[in-house]
């Protein structure tokens, strides 16, 4: 209830953090930050008031037995009194106007209506023109506890994202410009269409252009999901923000600032961000109907009893009775108490939840769309074949390979190595090592001439291959290095992104609840069937480029599905905003993590299972407490309206603060439980 009201909120200042963005500034987070501070600020400082204001309160003194009565006694406890309520109130009574501008009351107007009701009734009562007991120390309570209910919440629902000042992080700031026969490092910023940029090895690309010279291999796995680095030659175009592996190259630039492929993604994590639905929680609706119910009993109370012949102050104060115990405590604090400890729970489970609601919605998924690389892969190559030729064996193939490999950091090499380890191969020394540029690698092993080289370089040798195990494990869409020794074929080693054991268990449980799983991915159908049918996962989308993967989300919630979305890469960032949940892995890249509702820290896909079961004890833990913190209502306002009043029975303002505190304290224990 505070939730929704806190999530409308939470949406502004993303939408106006996202417009500040594209002004260059970060104020959505601190707006955020400052927000949280403020709560706390007024919680502390009506603490402090609230105290002197108990003591001083006549109902409170009558309960404990003891009487304080000196000069300006109730002119103390009045001003007291109002610093609380125009301080620590401010909020309530500033969203109380929100709501009744937008013609929806919810929890602000009800907690408006009943600390405005207490206030002006209780000054009413000191200053002589009321009988009856003074409420201030139930309206100081009152803002207490609502005070802290927001601001525990607030600090579950994580600020505003970063998504984007993340996205805008990945790009260089500084180019090198080619003027004429010297080279300048300049601003990005001013870059134009047409400007020559050296790009040296190691390096990101810092705008979107098309190679004029050299060749090289690019790695685009952070911005495409193509999980082998890609060789790029003259001709061809590059992206902002990919990593320059091997050779110098000089691009000419096609697309600058807001025209590049990582500023398209920019706008569309930002629009997916915006686009989210306002989830109204139903402690929202419970609180507007509250909100009726208070206004309309406590109008019925006061007819009632005046027609009874009751003097118009016993009236009111049975009036004001009703509206002030209809705004229950326990409703502040239902939804706050259960989101602090889930959001315990889940920070133990290695799930960090930066949206509450996208959350608490992870219990209605019917599919959850995995991103390949890094997430049902590790991301990693390693070696799932080695055919070695007639007169050699898998081990002399591997030890070759290796012993060329050690002085490489290309990903492939790294799997070739792994292998080797793995089986405890001895590695030989290299001499003349050398980069064949886009075809492999070649060096001296044991004074004979090893190369290590990609299908190309046999074919444009006529080099005799195994053609039909080459032609199988291209098929399955594996990497296939080649081994020459000397120039003639001595074997092949096959590799691929290696799946995951504890992807295939998730992808197994998922279907036991009835929940389906999709896999996307960049990379070419070959490689996306080949670990499909090792996860067992029926539906799969390959090829697909990174700014249509938000669409590809899209048409699976075009039948209503609840869709969950789990990704590492920039490329995911649209979708994951995009889907109902986004969940990024941990180990990602930062934009995909801040854009995600929510992140597997131990990056772990299993950890979605938990999501699942998170997600759906904390909404039963709120829904019981939503019904407790009402069914206090269902009884008090009865009760202090005068239902039983022909029997003797009427309920002081003093009882019904008793009830009050009761069902805080069970919602309280409540929310402990979930932790059971």
């Amino acid at each position: 209830m505070e939730q929704a009201h806190h999530h409308e909120h939470h949406e502004e200042t993303q939408e106006s953090h996202h417009q500040d963005h594209r002004q260059g500034g970060h104020h959505g987070h601190h707006d955020h930050e400052h927000m949280i501070e403020d709560f706390k600020r007024r919680f502390f400082v009506s603490v402090g008031l609230m105290i002197p204001i108990l003591i001083l309160s006549d109902m409170i003194q009558e309960w404990f037995g003891f009487e304080l009565d000196f000069a300006y006694e109730k002119t103390i406890l009045f001003v007291l009194a109002t610093i609380v309520y125009v301080y620590g109130g401010w909020p309530f009574l500033k969203g109380s106007l929100d709501e009744l501008r937008d013609k929806n009351p919810g929890m602000m107007m009800l907690i408006g209506l009943a600390i405005s009701v207490a206030y002006f009734y209780s000054v009413a009562v000191v200053f002589g023109y009321g009988s009856g007991h003074d409420f201030f120390w139930e309206l100081a309570s009152l803002i207490v506890i609502m005070l802290l209910g927001h601001w525990i919440e607030m600090r579950s629902v994580m600020g505003a994202s970063n998504a984007l000042e993340q996205l805008v992080k990945l790009l260089p700031s500084e180019a090198h410009r080619i003027d004429g026969d010297k080279t300048e490092d300049v601003p990005v910023s001013e870059l134009k269409e047409g400007d020559r940029i050296l790009v040296k090895p190691g390096e990101q690309v810092p705008v979107d252009g098309t190679i004029i010279k050299g060749r090289s291999t690019i790695d685009e796995s952070m911005l495409t999901g193509e999980s082998v680095p890609v060789e790029k030659n003259e001709g061809e175009e590059v992206i902002a923000g990919s990593i320059n592996q091997e050779g110098s190259m000089t691009i000419e630039t096609t697309g600058t600032g807001d025209s590049t492929y990582l500023s398209k993604v920019i706008e569309l994590v930002s629009e997916a961000q915006q686009s989210k639905s306002r989830a109204q929680g139903f402690a929202d609706r419970a609180a507007k109907y509250l909100f009726y119910i208070a206004v309309g009993a406590g109008v019925i109370t006061f007819i009632i009893w005046f027609l009874l012949g009751y003097s118009v102050g016993t009236a009111v104060e049975r009036m004001v009775t009703v509206m002030v115990i209809s705004c229950p405590h326990a409703l502040g604090l239902a939804s706050p108490l259960v989101v602090a400890v889930s959001t315990a729970l889940s920070a133990k489970q290695g799930l960090l939840i930066r949206n509450r609601t996208q959350f608490e919605e992870a219990r209605r998924l019917n599919a959850v769309i995995f991103d390949k690389t890094g997430t049902l892969t590790q991301g990693d190559f390693g070696v799932t074949d080695v055919y070695p030729s007639a007169s050699y064996s898998e081990e002399e193939v591997l030890h070759l390979a290796a012993s060329i490999e050690t002085e490489s950091q290309h990903p492939l090499a790294r799997g070739v190595l792994r292998e080797a380890e793995k089986r405890e191969l001895k590695l030989s020394e290299v001499d003349d090592f050398g980069s064949m540029t886009g075809v492999g690698l070649e060096g001296k092993v044991e004074g004979a001439h090893v190369q290590v080289v990609s299908p190309r370089h046999i074919r444009d040798n006529g080099i005799d291959i195994d053609e039909e195990t080459f032609a199988k494990l291209s098929e399955e869409g594996k990497t296939v290095v080649f081994v020459l020794k000397d120039g003639e074929w001595v074997g092949m080693i096959a590799l691929a992104d290696m799946v995951r054991e504890e992807a295939k268990e998730t992808v197994e449980a998922l279907r036991e609840r009835g929940v389906r799983s999709i896999m996307l991915t960049g990379d070419n159908q070959k490689v996306a069937h080949w670990v499909a049918e090792q996860l067992g996962i029926d539906d799969v989308y390959a090829e697909v480029l990174p700014d249509d993967k938000a669409n590809q989300v899209k048409d699976v919630q075009a039948d209503g599905s609840k869709v969950a979305m789990v990704g590492d890469g920039i490329n995911d960032a649209p979708a994951l905003a995009q889907a109902d949940v986004g969940i990024a892995i941990g180990s990602g890249t930062d934009v995909a993590v801040e854009t995600a509702d929510i992140v597997l820290v131990q990056s772990n896909p299993k950890d979605v299972l938990s999501i699942l079961d998170l997600s759906k004890n904390t909404y039963r833990k709120m829904v019981q407490n939503l019904w407790w913190a009402a069914g206090y209502n269902i009884v008090a306002i009865p009760l202090a309206a005068g239902v039983l009043a022909p029997f003797g029975i009427i309920l002081s303002p003093a009882i019904g603060a008793v009830l009050m505190s009761l069902s805080t304290v069970i919602v309280a224990i409540n929310a402990r439980m979930l932790r059971i």
